[in-house]
């Protein structure tokens, strides 16, 4: 199911932990499958239980309690705002409220050409650099005017 690459990727993870602790790897190995498969389907998530020898509802339970990990098909570009109370008072809820109006989709949607997906996010760990988005759960955007996310937007179009 998985590229002989990422599964090698896994097996570096893997041998970070003690032989009968495999399943230590788990968060590491779904990172890896989301990014080589776009997201983590029930069988993404069972297929990487197997390989680490744990059941899969514990897998599934790591993959539904984080909200890096995609359950279902996202965007090719993923945007993640943070609006939890540091962020809010600090602009967050008027940045996600013009990527809203920018892209024309609501959180947990996806725009119509499939490019981009707005995601909701809890605390980042950057409040002081507020407003503060995430674009596929790895590049962090801080201090996000509307000119900012003009920018990124159109930067993301792009590629």
């Amino acid at each position: 199911m998985l590229s002989q690459e990422s599964l090698q990727q896994i097996d570096r993870e893997i041998a970070k932990y003690p032989p009968d602790q495999k399943q230590s790897a788990v968060m590491s190995a779904l990172r890896i499958a989301q990014v080589e498969m776009g997201w983590l389907a029930k069988e993404t998530i069972e297929f990487v239980a197997g390989y680490l020898d744990m059941p899969a509802i514990a897998a599934y339970e790591v993959a539904s309690f984080y909200n890096m990990y995609d359950l279902q098909p996202v965007g090719r570009h993923k945007i993640t705002v943070c609006t939890n109370l540091p962020c809010a008072l600090s602009g967050g809820v008027h940045a996600a409220d013009y990527v809203k109006q920018k892209l024309g989709i609501d959180f947990n949607e996806t725009t119509p050409d499939g490019k981009f997906t707005l995601k909701e996010g809890e605390c980042m760990g950057a409040c002081g650099d507020a407003p503060v988005m995430l674009v596929n759960n790895h590049h962090m955007c801080s201090w996000m005017t509307t000119e900012k996310i003009d920018q990124l937007l159109a930067d993301l179009e792009d590629k």
